[in-house]
């Protein structure tokens, strides 16, 4: 991480500086972007079991998904819901695991989804587009094995038929985080981590 002396606090292109000024170099603190980019987990489970029958993520584009397919491509994981960091110098989009203050760590799900934008107004739904074009969409995101035109792997909820499966093969973030409350901005740097951008060998 280099010496720095700023972080910014974004809402996807709207910044805003706190903290020490961008020709401080002086501090230990790197020039973060907080990225705080999320979707929302899944309403119900939909699986097609009919034998014969392609299921709709094999058959369908992003696009073409119902909102009902959409939501139920939510893995549960809740990697998305872990803030982020971008070194504002080069690009360098680094994982925590600092924890929305909204996700419930234990079921790895929104404690007020519906109302989450009222909460954290920077929590941003994934839309096609969005899938399409953000670089730090985990390995293990169906949104984006769906756009790579791969498969969704065996612990998914639409293929194992269980929701537990994304805990059991240790893709979630169940009780691996902290949360956001009460943390200063300068300590995220403290708790960054690899595991959410990275496949797990088991998966």
């Amino acid at each position: 991480m280099g010496d720095f002396g700023a972080f910014l606090l974004t809402c996807r292109a709207e910044y805003s500086m706190i903290g020490a000024g961008a020709s401080d170099r002086s501090g230990t603190l790197g020039m973060f972007r907080h990225i705080r980019l999320r979707h929302g987990q899944s309403i119900r489970m939909i699986s097609d079991k009919e034998s014969g029958v392609l299921p709709f993520w094999k058959t369908k584009t992003l696009d073409e998904m119902t909102s009902e397919e959409w939501e139920s491509l939510c893995d549960g994981c809740a990697r998305c819901c872990l803030n982020k960091l971008e070194d504002w110098d080069t690009g360098e989009i680094v994982w925590t695991d600092v924890a929305c203050t909204l996700l419930d760590s234990g079921s790895c799900r929104c404690k007020d989804y519906e109302n989450r934008a009222a909460t954290v107004p920077d929590c941003i739904q994934l839309t096609p587009d969005e899938v399409r074009t953000l670089s730090w969409l985990p390995p293990t995101c169906a949104y984006r094995l769906v756009r790579e035109q791969k498969d969704l792997y065996w612990w998914h909820p639409l293929v194992s038929g269980d929701r537990e499966t994304v805990h059991a093969a240790g893709i979630s973030v169940r009780n691996r985080t902290v949360s956001e409350d009460g943390m200063q901005l300068e300590d995220y740097e403290n708790h960054v981590v690899s595991w959410p951008g990275e496949l797990p060998v088991e998966a």
